[in-house]
């Protein structure tokens, strides 16, 4: 439920139509949006004294708040509010994610500090599939009224957070791992590609195809066991007879320290990746003499792969204050901006975009791009655990790969070739969720975990800064351009009346509205350009610049 931010795309022509917004007022709708899912400073700082189930409990509030305000609204159940007041609506209600986000992030990066690029990947994938199962939840429902979509939203998350409030906490034993979390990661990821294989036939099939009301009611059910599959881990743990042993960060580091050695050697030998094993060292932290030999032998040889094979080293617990005067902050900070931000431009006006090339209909396109974003979480996490551990190269090559992956899809929109649409969501998908596995894994490496809440909410914030920056400033001006343009052409060409451009489809409600691959060209040009660029920028830092001290660089 942390991802229903993404269904903007979906319910934003829906608010247009209600209230007679133009481009311009949508645009601003979308930031106040994209601010609230981003800005999450008090949850971060709430979430070093509250528990899950508190930061949960508030994040529900608001989302019944903002959203129940907003349905009230649209479905003329409440009297229209001028911009500025809707806006604080959206904002309070999307700004429930931050603690969600944040209630789920801090648990599971305590609770599997080795795996924190799966972890993340993971936890991101399935709040960026929220859009895509709330549709087809949507599709269950059968109801012409559109609206019923933001009330689903408005009570998804409290619902949610009754039922989990109590039960997502930190456990014991945060700074060991099980021979077992390998397998249950994989057992997850292949989950997490059935599940989205599943939704991407699913929702090909209902745009193509008129489905009876029965089989939608079927399909909607299988989602549902595949969605809680994954519990079938926990279940087995608990019920099963535990006979494997935790692995102790205090013994890696202990016997990977030689009996004596000098200075030079100890700065010529391989560093290992040790999530916390600079707070672990500190404590003399020993494994119990009735552990058997054997598996001390078995954890010494595991530990000569690992410092053979990884060398970054992990980085102190920095402060948020200390972060911000960092130089790789701000690159990763800029990096965000360039990158999610052109990605959550095109999902916020996704709806316009459809509609500007001759589809009716943005829900397939909201939809599929919720499954691409999924994908793309999951694929970036996994990826760039793989060049970190197996590779020794930086987290960061993997960002500039999924940048390159949008400015290609952006190229695309911008060309409104043939089957663009669906190939242009697959690639901006896929690279905007990408940055959100990434990053924050990037981050918490880079600075420590101590205050990871306060600076993961911190570095949101790039998010709605890039949104303002290429929705709010560009494409929305170069689209109710467009609009007037062509409404000026079409009645200077033939003297047509507003009856007659209405008839035309060029007015909806009052709003000016484009046609065409005009539309778009430009802004997707644009974006396109400035995501080559970041990629340039990040592979030049991290890999040739002399002058940039990361812990994670080769």
């Amino acid at each position: 439920m942390a991802g229903v931010g993404y269904l903007f795309g979906a319910i934003s022509p829906v608010i247009k139509a209600a209230l007679g917004y133009n481009q311009r007022q949508m645009a601003a709708l979308g930031f106040a949006k994209n601010l609230g899912d981003c800005v999450g400073f008090l949850a971060g700082a709430l979430s070093a004294t509250l528990p899950a189930w508190g930061l949960l409990l508030i994040g529900a509030a608001h989302s019944f708040l903002g959203y129940g305000w907003l349905w009230l609204v649209v479905s003329r159940q409440a009297p229209a509010l001028p911009l500025w007041m809707m806006c604080v609506l959206l904002f309070v209600g999307t700004n429930y994610s931050t603690y969600f986000n944040t209630a789920s992030l801090v648990t599971c990066i305590q609770n599997f500090p080795k795996s924190r690029g799966p972890t993340v990947g993971i936890l991101k994938a399935f709040s960026g599939l929220s859009s895509a199962i709330l549709t087809q939840i949507y599709a269950v429902m059968h109801t012409p009224d559109r609206a019923a979509l933001i009330f689903m939203i408005a009570v998804g998350p409290a619902l949610v957070a009754i039922g989990l409030m109590f039960v997502i906490r930190p456990v014991g034993g945060q700074n060991q791992e099980r021979p077992s979390d390998n397998n249950n990661f994989i057992f997850i990821y292949s989950i997490c590609l059935l599940l989205a294989s599943y939704l991407v036939g699913v929702m090909l099939l209902q745009d193509f195809v008129q489905l009876s009301d029965s089989i939608v009611v079927l399909l909607t059910a299988i989602l549902f066991i595949l969605l809680v599959s994954p519990l079938a881990i926990p279940a087995t743990s608990t019920l099963l007879p535990n006979t494997e042993h935790p692995i102790e960060e205090a013994l890696l580091y202990e016997t990977s320290m030689p009996v004596a050695s000098t200075s030079q050697d100890k700065e010529d030998q391989p560093d290992v990746i040790l999530s916390e094993v600079e707070e672990d060292k500190t404590k003399g932290n020993l494994l119990p003499s009735s552990q058997s030999r054997k598996w001390i032998v078995e954890l010494q040889a595991k530990l000569g792969q690992a410092a053979v094979r990884v060398k970054p080293h992990q980085g102190e617990n920095f402060t948020l204050m200390q972060e911000l005067a960092n130089g790789d902050f701000w690159l990763i900070w800029l990096s965000l901006l360039l990158g999610a931000g052109s990605g959550l431009s095109v999902m916020d006006n996704l709806g316009q975009m459809s509609q500007a090339v001759g589809f009716k209909d943005a829900h397939i396109f909201v939809s599929l791009t919720s499954i691409w974003n999924f994908l793309g979480r999951v694929g970036g996490g996994y990826l760039s655990e793989i060049i970190v551990r197996e590779h020794t190269y930086p987290r960061h090559i993997a960002l500039a790969i999924a940048q390159t992956l949008m400015a290609a899809g952006l190229f695309l929109f911008a060309m409104s070739w043939p089957g663009t649409m669906y190939i242009g969501t697959l690639l901006v998908g896929l690279g905007y969720g990408a940055h959100w596995a990434i990053v924050p894994a990037a981050v918490s490496e880079l600075f420590g975990v101590k205050h990871f809440g306060a600076m993961y909410n911190f570095l949101t914030i790039a998010n709605p800064t890039g949104s303002l920056v290429f929705s709010g400033l560009i494409v929305s001006n170069l689209y109710d351009y467009e609009a007037e343009k062509q409404a000026h052409q079409h009645g200077m060409s033939a003297l047509l009346s507003p009856l007659s451009l209405h008839k035309m489809r060029l007015l909806s409600d009052g709003p000016l509205k484009c046609e065409g691959s005009s539309c778009f060209f430009l802004s997707s040009l644009t974006m396109s350009t400035s995501c080559v660029l970041e990629s340039h920028v990040v592979l030049h830092a991290w890999i040739k610049h002399p002058d940039i001290d990361s812990p994670l660089r080769n």
